[in-house]
C-alpha cells in the first residue's frame, strides 16, 4: 500500500501538478527518462550508439529542400559524379535523393560494412567534434577490408578525411528523416560558435 501511495503521489507530481514545483520535476523526469532509458534502449534496438542524428551543416542540402527539383539539381552537380561513374538514373534511385537540411533529425541504424552500397548515406567518425553524414560514392576492398569514399550532395569536392574511410569509422547508416528542422531547437544555442559562413539557413553552394 505504501508503494502504491508513493507511486500515486509521484504520478500527480509529474503529470498533474500545475505548480512551479510540479513543472520543474516534470522537466527533470523527462530529461532523465530520455537520457538514461529511451536513448539506451533505442541504441540497443538500432545497433548504434547514435540512433538519432541532428544535421548540423548544409553539406547535404538541395536548393528548395523538400520541394527540390531533382532534374535541375542534377544539371548543376552532374560533373562531380561523373568521375565516380554515377549516372543520373542511379542517383535518382538513391535513398533521400533530395538530400536534407540543416536541423533535420535522421534515424540511424547500425549496419555491417559489407551491407553498405554506393548511394547510401552513412554517418562516420572523422576526428572532428561530431560525426559526419555524407553519401557514399565509392567502395574499395583491400585485403578483405572495406574503405568508403563519400561526398556531400551540396559540396563541390571531397574533404581529405572522406576519401578513404575505414570500416571501423562507420557509426551507422541514415535510413529516413524523422523531423525536418526540429533539431534547430538544439542548434540555435551553438550557431554563434560557428564561422560566419556556416551560420544560418542553408543555400546551395
Amino acid at each position: 500500500m505504501k508503494i502504491k501511495k508513493i507511486l500515486k503521489k509521484f504520478w500527480f507530481l509529474i503529470w498533474e501538478d500545475d505548480s512551479f514545483k510540479g513543472w520543474v520535476f516534470s522537466i527533470i523526469f523527462i530529461f532523465l527518462f530520455v537520457k538514461f532509458i529511451f536513448f539506451p534502449l533505442l541504441s540497443l534496438v538500432t545497433g548504434t550508439p547514435l540512433p538519432l542524428a541532428i544535421v548540423e551543416s548544409c553539406s547535404m542540402y538541395h536548393d528548395g529542400n523538400l520541394f527540390s527539383n531533382f532534374d535541375n539539381w542534377w544539371d548543376r552537380h552532374d560533373e562531380k559524379y561523373e568521375k565516380f561513374n554515377i549516372t543520373k538514373e542511379q542517383f535518382y534511385n538513391f535513398k533521400m535523393k533530395n538530400g536534407f537540411n540543416k536541423g533535420d533529425i535522421l534515424f540511424i541504424l547500425g549496419t555491417k560494412p559489407e551491407s553498405i552500397k554506393v548511394g547510401d548515406i552513412i554517418i562516420f567518425n572523422a576526428g572532428q567534434r561530431n560525426p559526419v553524414i555524407h553519401r557514399v560514392v565509392k567502395i574499395e576492398k583491400e585485403e578483405n577490408y572495406l574503405f568508403f569514399s563519400t561526398i556531400g550532395d551540396n559540396n563541390n569536392e571531397q574533404a581529405s578525411f572522406e576519401k578513404k574511410i575505414s570500416e571501423d569509422k562507420i557509426v551507422g547508416k541514415a535510413v529516413f528523416k524523422i523531423a525536418p528542422y526540429l533539431g534547430w531547437i538544439k542548434l540555435v544555442f551553438y550557431e554563434g560558435q560557428k564561422p560566419i559562413q556556416e551560420r544560418g539557413l542553408c543555400k546551395e553552394f
